[in-house]
Parts: structure tokens; C-alpha cells; sequence
């Protein structure tokens, strides 16, 4: 078997392109059995990582076929952003065997996180996984490769200093907020959606104390659960438009496949502050704010890669770790390679040992004959050695002896390894 990964992520491609690409865990299902269906000429292993900051597609094949799936894999993806396969390309990673496996255990990590070192991929990943496994996409090879990323992350977690210190996208629009208003415990603010990055983004701005905190969300049941844990007031996502200009702050994150906060609105919530600003932080891909809102004079609005700078900043503190990460997932990396190599092995020995079993039956047979017309027991063992040890020759001495003079030299080593144990038959 073999495995590669395409990868779109922060990296390769701006928050509109990536928000093309994004996957609610309810569509994975589909979408990898619609992956599959595309690559017809195999039944391919397949898995998919979609957060805010990449979109990203394993697939384990069998070894010839590896090449082939790739431009299948990558033209299906395109067609699910709208896009061609050459645009997606120039915005995608498309990484084989152990280079795969490096990215994966990297991710895993935290350390190809635009925070570096940040643990929520880790769980992303880990959905990820059981949503594959779940539709029935998750293989021998791919299973092994996600289970090696996972012990790889807790043993940089764990003998590293790679998470310490971290500034969270959360605690990055706190530092940002804070450079806008004197005191945060002044202003209201909004939360858009009721997810884990609105919870955490929720609990760092709550420590500030701020004056209001009011929770929209499109199922009540849901925002009134999680207004419960900071004292905030709940309101109806429709009624977002007519009351956006009561807050100085403005954090979204949805699934919502459209923008929620229009230009138009913004507008008009600007005009009934008379132009005090607002802080507008979208966390979301694809977008929950207009981007054009952004040109807005009073408006200070920041994407997941705007706040790429503030985090990358204290990313800087926990650089010394980064190495002693690296060594880890190497070290897995090529454990993993090693166990690839000894899949594809698996096919030849079944092999080998079917014929064994075939021979020495046969052999067996033989001698039980020899033995029931009255040949003595040693006449019969004599033949059945001799029967198996010329099966056991016969393959490598007609190698040998077809051999050119080229491959003749190569083939008395593979031979003298094989039978001699390293003896040297010319000595």
C-alpha cells in the first residue's frame, strides 16, 4: 500500500479559496463515498480533515496505483469548490508516502498550525478519523497512520514545550480588542454561533469582564446553553440585522455556507452609533462577514489570517522546541515508512508460505506412499528430504543459471545470502 495527502491550508491558499473548500462534519459521509465513486478504477482508503485553516484528503492505495488517483482526487475536489483542478493545484500540497506521514504527524502535533502548537486540530483530526471510519472509509493503512500521528502529538505534548505559552486565534482577538478600546470591561459584545471556537473565544473575553455578553445562534436551545456559563443574554440569529449596532465587539463563527453580517447592515449600524467603531472578529471559513465590510472607515474587522501575525508573534518564544518536535515525528515518521515497506512485503510471503505448504504436502504424500508399499522409514524420510531440498533449490538454480554475465555476479550474492548465511562458496 501506499499513501498521499493534498492539502489546501493557510498556508498555500487565502481564507476565500479555503472557504470553498470547507466541509461540515454532517457532509464527510457523502463526500468520501462520492470520492470514491469518482476513483472507479480503485477502491481506494480515504479520510478528510476540514477545519477553518485546511482542507485536507488522505488516501491509501495499492502502491501502482498511487500516482494514478491523484489527479482523479485532485479534479474531484476542484469540482466541489468550482474551481479548476490547475487553479486548485497551485494552492495545494499533494505529498506521497513520507512526506505524507511527516504532514500528518506535523499536524497532529500543532506544528503546522497557524498557532503553533495549538491542541484543537488534535481533535479535529481525531472526528475526522471517525467519520472515515464511520462510512466505512478507513483502511489497515490509514488507520496505522493516524493512529502513529496521534501517539507522535502526545509525545511532543509530553516531552516537548511546544504548547506552552500559547496565544490562542481566542486570546489573539482579546490583545487586538484591547488595542482598540481602553478598557474592555466597557463594551458589549456579540458572540455569533455557539460552537467550541465561539465557547473559547467567549471564555477569554469574559475574563476581561466585559460590560454585556449576548449569544446568537440559529437553535436557542444551544445559545441559552452556553449563555448560561458566562451570565449572557440570548438572542435570535434573525435578529442580528436591527440589533447589530448595540455592540462594540462582534465575534462569528458558524457553518453557515453564506455571510451572516452583510455590508448593508454594518452600514446601518454604523449610522445609528454615529460612527463609533466597531471590532468585528470572523473566525469562520467560508466567511461570516462581508469582506467588503472591511473598508468600512469605523469598522475594524480581522480574519482567521489576519490574526496569523499576532499569534505567529509569541510563536517565536517556542521556537527552541520546535527541533526536539521534529526529531519525534521523524523518528515516527520513519517507523512508519518502515511498516508501509513491510505491508507491500505481505502478498509474497502468503506466497511463499502457500507453495512451502504445497511442497511439503506434496512431499509428504510421497513419502506415506513409499511407506504404505514397504519401503522402510528411512528410505521415505531420505526421499521426502531430497524431494523438498531440490523444490527448495530448483528456483534459485535456474535463476542462476539463465543469468547474463551482468546479472550473474548479483545474483551469487542474493544466493549466498540467502542459502550460505554470508559464506563465501569460493574460499
Amino acid at each position: 500500500m501506499s499513501v498521499f495527502a493534498l492539502s489546501l491550508n493557510h498556508h498555500t491558499a487565502p481564507v476565500d479559496l479555503r472557504g470553498r473548500f470547507a466541509f461540515t462534519l454532517e457532509q464527510i459521509p457523502a463526500a468520501l463515498h462520492g470520492l470514491r465513486s469518482g476513483l472507479s478504477r480503485a477502491t481506494p482508503e480515504a479520510a478528510l480533515l476540514s477545519t477553518c485553516n485546511r482542507t485536507e484528503l488522505y488516501i491509501a492505495t495499492p502502491t501502482p496505483q498511487s500516482r494514478t488517483l491523484v489527479r482523479p482526487t485532485l479534479e474531484w475536489l476542484a469540482a466541489h469548490g468550482g474551481v479548476s483542478a490547475d487553479e486548485l493545484l497551485r494552492h495545494t500540497h499533494v505529498m506521497e508516502r513520507q512526506a505524507a506521514a511527516r504532514h500528518a504527524f506535523r499536524v497532529a502535533s500543532g506544528l503546522d498550525s497557524m498557532v503553533l502548537g495549538e491542541a484543537q486540530i488534535l481533535g479535529q483530526m481525531k472526528q475526522a478519523v471517525r467519520e472515515a471510519d464511520a462510512a466505512g472509509m478507513l483502511g489497515t493503512t490509514l488507520h496505522q497512520l493516524f493512529q502513529r500521528s496521534f501517539s507522535v502529538a502526545k509525545e511532543v505534548r509530553t516531552a516537548t514545550e511546544i504548547g506552552a505559552h500559547s496565544i490562542s486565534m481566542a486570546a489573539a482577538a482579546v490583545r487586538l480588542a484591547g488595542q482598540l478600546f481602553e478598557d474592555l470591561s466597557r463594551i458589549r459584545i456579540l458572540f455569533v454561533g455557539a460552537g467550541e471556537m465561539i465557547e473559547l473565544a467567549a471564555t477569554h473575553f469574559a475574563a476581561k469582564a466585559p460590560r454585556h455578553i449576548t449569544i446568537a445562534n440559529r437553535t436557542l436551545e444551544r445559545g441559552e446553553k452556553l449563555a448560561a456559563q458566562f451570565g449572557a443574554e440570548v438572542m435570535r440569529l434573525a435578529d442580528l440585522p436591527s440589533r447589530l449596532h448595540e455592540f462594540d465587539a462582534v465575534v462569528s463563527c458558524t457553518a453557515s455556507a453564506l455571510p451572516l453580517i452583510g455590508l448593508g447592515a454594518v452600514e446601518r449600524a454604523l449610522k445609528a452609533r454615529r460612527r463609533r467603531p466597531i471590532f468585528m472578529v470572523d473566525l469562520a471559513v467560508p466567511r461570516d462577514i462581508e469582506p467588503e465590510v472591511a473598508q468600512l472607515e469605523d469598522v475594524y474587522l480581522y480574519t482567521v489570517d489576519d490574526l496569523s501575525a499576532v499569534v505567529q508573534t509569541a510563536g517565536e518564544k517556542r521556537q527552541a522546541a520546535v527541533a526536539q518536535a521534529e526529531a519525534i515525528i521523524e523518528s515516527g515518521v520513519q517507523n512508519f515508512v518502515h511498516w508501509l515497506d513491510q505491508r507491500a512485503t505481505v502478498p509474497l510471503i502468503r506466497s511463499l508460505n502457500a507453495q512451502a505448504e504445497q511442497w511439503r504436502q506434496h512431499e509428504l504424500a510421497r513419502a506415506r506412499k513409499l511407506l504404505a508399499r514397504g519401503d522402510s522409514p528411512d528410505e521415505a524420510l531420505e526421499a521426502l528430504a531430497r524431494g523438498l531440498t531440490q523444490k527448495m533449490l530448483h528456483g534459485a538454480m535456474a535463476e542462476l543459471h539463465n543469468a547474463d554475465p551482468q546479472q550473474r555476479a548479483q545474483m551469487i550474492d542474493a544466493i549466498t545470502r540467502l542459502f550460505l548465511r554470508g559464506e563465501n562458496p569460493t574460499r
